[in-house]
């Protein structure tokens, strides 16, 4: 592990840092090519993983040996590759895969708007929208169908991931109903339901999204009579009676559509309904890194932002809502409980 004594030079770690999209290349590259999934849990010369994956034994070994300098895959003194708990995350079967996270990250577009991050600060807007002349949204699911694909796998995965973690932490055994709005195919209330067998549940979300509602939400599916899936826009309104509402990472917009968000939940749920906002924080410091970046990206995608503990709060108040409680779901994950006052 690097050291103090043995970490490079400012000169030489900005070189590093430059290089950055190469590192995030290589990932993709890996990802795509499938090498994680058919690298077992026994070391594997490249010339096998190079057939297994049909690429060229050399240009793999250079892949392998860029990734190895960042912990994903490890080389042994005789030249064959074996896993880390980093590379075994790129594998498809994983149950804490980050697949489709990686390739989601990288997928085109974001190559044609890194470029222009610059811009983005200078002007504080999106700058897909002159790339492509749509907003983003409407160009993914209009003119980039694979990556709109590669998109709601990634969300999939990252509220399934995390579905579980909110479930651990919050109490609702004094709630008969729970609405988990802009809840994407509803992991989140599914895993609530599961836990409270006499809670109803109600999933709101763009039409296009609930229509892939989780199955076990679905006609037939184990939680279906207890759910009620409501296609619809939470900025514009919200007609679910809940006694708590789930809003989980979608209060990135500009102010005034967090604004009308909240409002509506408020409006929907009266005096003493709990709303409990669960979002990813830019001052969270085990999960900076990750979290700043996805804050640059939202900013490039759509003018978005990821919050700070004191941005939310703000919004949160001003609002109206009474915040109770500030508590981490995990380490990349705080839950704000709130109440609607009296």
């Amino acid at each position: 592990m690097t050291t103090a004594q043995t970490a490079p030079p400012p000169s030489m770690r900005l070189r590093e840092l430059v290089f950055g999209a190469a590192c995030a290349a290589a990932l993709r590259a890996a990802a795509r090519l499938g090498v994680a999934d058919a690298l077992g849990d026994s070391p594997a010369a490249v010339e096998d993983l190079a057939a297994a994956v049909k690429t060229e034994p050399k240009p793999l070994r250079r892949l392998l040996r860029a990734l190895t300098c960042y912990g994903v895959f490890t080389e042994q003194p005789d030249g064959a590759f074996a896993h880390t708990d980093m590379s075994r995350l790129l594998r498809e079967d994983d149950p804490a895969s980050l697949r489709n996270i990686t390739l989601w990250c990288t997928e085109p577009w974001t190559w044609q708007a890194w470029p222009r991050l610059d811009e983005a600060v200078r002007t504080g807007r999106n700058v897909v929208e002159d790339l492509f002349g749509k907003e983003f949204f409407v160009y993914l699911n209009e003119d980039a169908p694979e990556s709109a694909d590669v998109f709601n796998k990634a969300m999939t995965t990252s509220s399934k991931q995390s579905a579980q973690d909110v479930a651990d932490l919050l109490d609702l055994s004094g709630a008969a109903s729970v609405a988990d709005i802009g809840g994407g195919q509803g992991h989140v209330v599914a895993s609530l339901l599961e836990k409270y067998p006499a809670m109803h549940g109600t999933l709101l979300d763009l039409p296009r999204v609930v229509d892939n509602a989780d199955p076990r939400l679905r006609p037939g599916g184990a939680l279906a009579d207890r759910v009620t899936i409501v296609p619809g826009d939470c900025r514009e309104s919200v007609p679910v009676t809940a006694d708590v509402y789930i809003i989980k990472n979608i209060l990135e917009w500009d102010d005034e559509s967090t604004a009308r968000c909240l409002r509506n939940v408020m409006a929907a749920g009266g005096p003493k309904a709990r709303v409990v906002v669960i979002e990813n924080l830019v001052d969270d410091t085990p999960s900076m890194r990750f979290s700043t970046a996805m804050d640059l990206l939202l900013l490039l995608n759509v003018g978005g932002a990821k919050h700070t503990t004191e941005s939310m709060v703000s919004r949160l108040k001003a609002a109206g809502l009474v915040i109770d409680d500030i508590s981490p779901v995990n380490p990349y994950l705080h839950a704000f409980d709130c109440t609607v006052p009296v």
